[in-house]
């Protein structure tokens, strides 16, 4: 009850229309459901009804947290120290939304996160008719399910069975960029917010697995890295490529027809890219959903700055907490100067 009053007292003022109480109203339910699924870990340690194969990830995941803290500079509090088995694939599935053609999506405003560029449902029913509706009135659409995510320190973020079983190093990944959201998180600008975290996951699990991978966990994740790294560049190029065939001035029918074109052109370069991966697959159900410019703004959101918060740290000779002040200096700006700053890392 005292969860639920304080969820009524930040959200009850901001609520208009009926679809607005509804999107809060699920918004809420999901979110007490979680915090209360949450157990400690320590607990679930000492219970004999737990399976020592998850037994051996939640300590990992203490390991984790506690290096995260120690040696990564990100917040020590009692996020990430309970774990909660939510019996469903995802916690949240978001729904990305871009017009017919523009790879710029669609933001929707909230309370506490500001204006970001999707809305998350945590059924995905719920999220499927979003998307649904807004297809309706002509824009592209993706709905994709979302293993975890930050409350940005209002609650303790549990650690969740939505990712629990992943390997290692993908499970330091995740909890390193969770955190790095309740370090720093700039109103109304994901692309910020996504690209640092990104940054702070990518240093957080090279120093991870430097300090307690083996020789095999190191190249397993390097791999990995790179194919993700592959992914995203076939992903920025086709987005540049789109949006210069946007601003041509032609008949929106012969419009359809050259960007479905493109994105078949995409698909074929990347099952080229597949099998000089040795067949890796797991792209295919991404690819499956028929990507639109909605799915291409989906990724870009999340990488569009992370080679200039790269060149940051680098500049701050990769130390974190100079990182993170530098970081923090820069979301003070306006956002056309905070952008231009940190391209200018770049060299662009």
């Amino acid at each position: 009850m005292r969860l639920r009053r304080l969820l009524l007292a930040a959200f009850l003022p901001l609520l208009g229309g009926c679809t607005t109480l509804g999107y809060y109203a699920q918004a809420m339910r999901g979110q007490i459901d979680l915090l209360r699924r949450a157990t400690p870990i320590e607990q679930e340690l000492a219970s004999d009804a737990v399976a020592p194969e998850l037994k051996a990830k939640l300590r990992a995941v203490l390991r984790i947290r506690a290096f995260a803290s120690r040696e990564l500079a990100l917040p020590d509090n009692g996020s990430f120290r309970s774990y909660a088995d939510l019996g469903r694939p995802y916690v949240l599935w978001n729904v990305f939304a871009a017009p017919e053609f523009s790879i710029a999506p669609l933001s929707s405003c909230f309370p506490i996160a500001g204006c970001v560029s999707y809305r998350g449902y945590f059924g995905e029913a719920d999220a499927q008719a979003a998307g649904a509706a807004r297809r309706e009135r002509g824009y592209d659409v993706f709905v994709g399910g979302v293993p975890a995510y930050s409350t940005l320190g209002w609650f303790d973020d549990p650690v969740l069975s939505t990712f629990i079983r992943y390997p290692e190093a993908e499970l330091a990944r995740l909890i390193f960029h969770e955190l790095a959201h309740q370090l720093l998180y700039v109103r109304d600008d994901t692309r910020f917010n996504e690209s640092f975290a990104v940054t702070v996951e990518r240093a957080g699990v090279e120093r991870w697995l430097a300090a307690n991978g083996n020789e095999r966990a190191r190249a397993a994740y390097a791999r990995l890295q790179a194919i993700r790294n592959g992914f995203v560049a076939l992903l920025f190029k086709y987005q540049a490529i789109l949006k210069a065939y946007y601003e041509l001035d032609i008949p929106a029918e012969q419009k359809r027809i050259g960007k479905a074109r493109r994105f078949a052109d995409m698909e074929a370069e990347y099952r080229e890219l597949k099998a000089s991966w040795g067949g890796f697959a797991g792209y295919d159900r991404w690819f499956a959903s028929k990507p639109n410019n909605a799915t291409l703004a989906s990724v870009a959101l999340y990488t569009d700055l992370v080679p200039a918060f790269s060149a940051l740290l680098a500049r701050e000779g990769g130390e974190l907490p100079r990182f993170y002040a530098a970081a923090k200096a820069l979301a003070k700006l306006p956002k056309e100067e905070r952008d231009a700053r940190l391209l200018s890392l770049t060299g662009n």
